[in-house]
């Protein structure tokens, strides 16, 4: 697939991107800006949005937005704030990448402690559930909105050891493709990123006898995820996309 867009193919657009702080919501925030949109810092620390909006603003970009947002502990009244405040700012929202993740522990299914097993589905799986609720009416104000999610190659084939975090990747797929059923006759597009093995703080957690230069970065995958989010995308639908096919 050909994920060439134009320099200023997100101009205008409003996004937001959630774990925002570091690693790829860190560098898909600042690739959306480059390319011209407003984004939406959203992350549950605050001193690590403020690097990401320094960066974003050092280099020109559009100035962005800090949204801080604990997606472990917010309720269904944060996320109704959330959208209330991006309505009165913007009237609409173009964009929404749901990258903020936890992985919980790698372990047997008959190990997996039990508030483990909650923590992760709150972040990866009901609180995306919640966001996504609440923000509908504003990407639907959007004249080509687009919602991208974040799988992984273990939200696609059960692996041992990986139960908690596969199970919500699982889900985060599934939520992904009924999502997109339904809005399929509206100009939103709903997909999905498998990033794929990736240099990031979770990926070293997983593995931490791994060579972490033997991995591709963040910005490395950057063209999908930009193309997902552009006007180039608008026939791409239901779909998860692993931005490493050959890995």
């Amino acid at each position: 697939m050909d994920y060439s867009v134009s320099p200023d193919t997100l101009k205008n657009k409003v996004i937001l991107v959630t774990g925002a702080g570091a690693g790829i919501g860190e560098q898909a925030a600042s690739s959306y800006a480059q390319h011209g949109a407003t984004v939406i810092l959203l992350g549950r620390t605050e001193s690590k949005l403020k690097a990401t909006f320094t960066d974003i603003e050092s280099a020109g970009y559009p100035r962005p937005i800090i949204m801080p947002m604990d997606l472990k502990n917010a309720t269904e009244q944060d996320y109704q704030t959330l959208a209330n405040t991006i309505h009165e700012q913007f009237g609409r929202l173009d964009g929404v990448l749901h990258n903020a993740g936890l992985l919980g522990e790698l372990a047997p299914l008959d190990d997996i402690d039990l508030a483990t097993f909650d923590d992760v589905m709150q972040v990866n799986v009901r609180a995306q559930f919640m966001m996504t609720k609440e923000l509908l009416p504003l990407l639907k104000a959007s004249d080509d909105a687009r919602v991208v999610f974040t799988s992984s190659t273990v939200g696609h084939i059960g692996r041992a050891l990986w139960g908690t975090y596969s199970i919500s990747k699982f889900a985060t797929e599934g939520m992904m493709q009924v999502l997109a059923d339904e809005v399929r006759d509206t100009p939103i597009r709903v997909n999905a990123i498998n990033p794929g093995g990736t240099r990031t703080d979770m990926r070293a957690s997983a593995f931490p006898g791994e060579d972490p230069q033997t991995l591709k970065t963040p910005l490395d995958i950057m063209p999908l995820y930009v193309y997902l989010m552009a006007p180039e995308s608008r026939d791409v639908h239901g779909q998860c996309i692993d931005a490493q096919p050959k890995r």
